[in-house]
């Protein structure tokens, strides 16, 4: 089953510096029938204004995956953790028992991200931080691992849930194909082109919320790049 969740129909918000969209319930965006897919709980589209951003503020028990679409983010935290990560590279913040953290965008233009919230496996423990390039030439045709709570996803940013986020880029005419588990959760986002997913086209930032399909088969109408996570 795939049900398509088109951009255009996204709640959000326009906070002027911050332009959002939420495809589950967030913040003033409240829908008590769309709290998220499975143990993913957040995927915000947001788009961030030059010398602007989240200044500093709380979490706990969440696992938060950053994928910079376009310009750059610029973290902090209360650990002593600074970092910037740019275009096509991630962050993975497993906030674990507290901590506090900003996010900025210190260039001199918009940075555009997608930010994921999966629920940890279990809650507590020493909160961390990573960030990590996944040059876009090296996923070129293939979905890779960006970051994942099994083992043997050696090359990825680590989270303490039992899921992985994985991405790809493809040219026009290519595919890529991934076979989940069984009675997983899969959403699938396109960061720009437009892809058919087992006869469903899935145009740029539109949603795509996966159960109950054995094997998935990801053709780019154009090219294309897509964040796909695969949650229990």
């Amino acid at each position: 089953m795939i049900e398509l969740r088109p951009y255009a129909k996204l709640g959000g918000a326009d906070h002027g510096w911050l332009k959002a969209k939420h495809h589950f319930s967030f913040g003033s965006h409240y829908d008590p029938n769309n709290m998220g897919h499975g143990a993913l709980r957040v995927w915000n589209d947001d788009e961030i204004a030059p010398n602007t951003g989240f200044p500093p503020h709380p979490h706990a028990n969440m696992e938060i995956i950053t994928y910079v679409r376009e310009g750059a983010i610029t973290h902090q935290d209360s650990l002593g953790n600074k970092g910037r990560t740019e275009a096509g590279d991630v962050q993975v913040m497993s906030a674990g028992s507290g901590i506090r953290h900003a996010e900025y965008n210190l260039e001199p233009s918009k940075t555009k991200i997608f930010q994921i919230w999966i629920e940890p496996t279990t809650h507590g423990g020493e909160p961390t931080w990573g960030s990590k390039p996944f040059p876009k030439a090296n996923r070129s045709g293939k979905l890779v691992t960006i970051a994942s709570g099994f083992e043997n996803d050696a090359d990825a940013l680590p989270i303490r849930a039992k899921a992985r986020v994985l991405a790809t880029t493809l040219k026009a005419g290519e595919s890529a194909e991934y076979a989940p588990e069984q009675k997983r959760h899969l959403y699938l986002v396109p960061a720009a082109g437009s892809i058919d997913v087992n006869g469903v086209r899935v145009d740029a930032r539109d949603g795509a919320a996966i159960r109950d399909e054995a094997k998935l088969t990801i053709t780019a109408l154009e090219d294309s790049e897509l964040v796909l996570v695969d949650a229990a």
